[in-house]
């Protein structure tokens, strides 16, 4: 299998606090790319608050000094069952063998797990037992693939610490699907300074 017939679902959320549950995931965004960073589908939405959850005081403290991301994080929410549903058929629209792929896998991934097993049949990783999957063989950290290309300890690596061409034109916004579409481009940037993409 050729490495450009990989696709990679880049994605960045929006949360107001650290714990999925308690606190809830307001947005997030996926961008569907090859290797070589080429785009080939997004998908963006705003979420509606998890019953009976609350934001939490400092991230909502953090938010307030950053209102445009808080206002595209929380404008015209929809009831979660449904986006999580229509990101579920959206993944599946799209060509196999794919992968789930953000920076860091342990913050993003964990929300998205956690909504796609309350609210759809999916996870994020799936028993070899489940033949039914959205994904092939695991997630991509990007954060900890930055530390491996650069040679640096994964703590050292943010948006902040790495060239900012590196994440293309959009910056680092806090708005998802930017942040997304930054995270795809440094997938490709990785790709190719890896050598796994020529």
């Amino acid at each position: 299998m050729a490495a450009d017939d990989w696709l990679y679902l880049v994605t960045d959320i929006e949360v107001d606090g650290p714990w999925p549950g308690p606190n809830s995931m307001r947005s997030f965004a996926s961008v569907a790319v090859r290797e070589t960073g080429e785009e080939v589908d997004a998908f963006e939405a705003v979420l509606e608050p998890l019953p009976g959850a609350a934001p939490h005081p400092d991230t909502l403290a953090w938010f307030q000094g950053h209102p445009e991301a808080w206002a595209a994080a929380t404008t015209d929410p929809e009831p979660v069952p449904e986006v999580m549903s229509r990101w579920v058929e959206w993944v599946r629209s799209l060509p196999r063998p794919r992968a789930f792929a953000a920076s860091p896998i342990a913050f993003d991934g964990t929300w998205m797990d956690h909504y796609l097993r309350r609210f759809t049949r999916y996870g994020l990783t799936q028993g070899p037992y489940e033949t039914d999957t959205l994904f092939d063989h695991g997630a991509l950290c990007l954060r900890s693939y930055a530390a491996a290309v650069l040679g640096r300890p994964v703590g050292e690596i943010s948006p902040h610490t790495l060239p900012p061409e590196w994440l293309g034109e959009a910056g680092h916004t806090h708005r998802a699907i930017d942040d997304a579409r930054g995270y795809a481009h440094l997938l490709g940037e990785l790709m190719r300074r890896s050598g796994a993409v020529r």
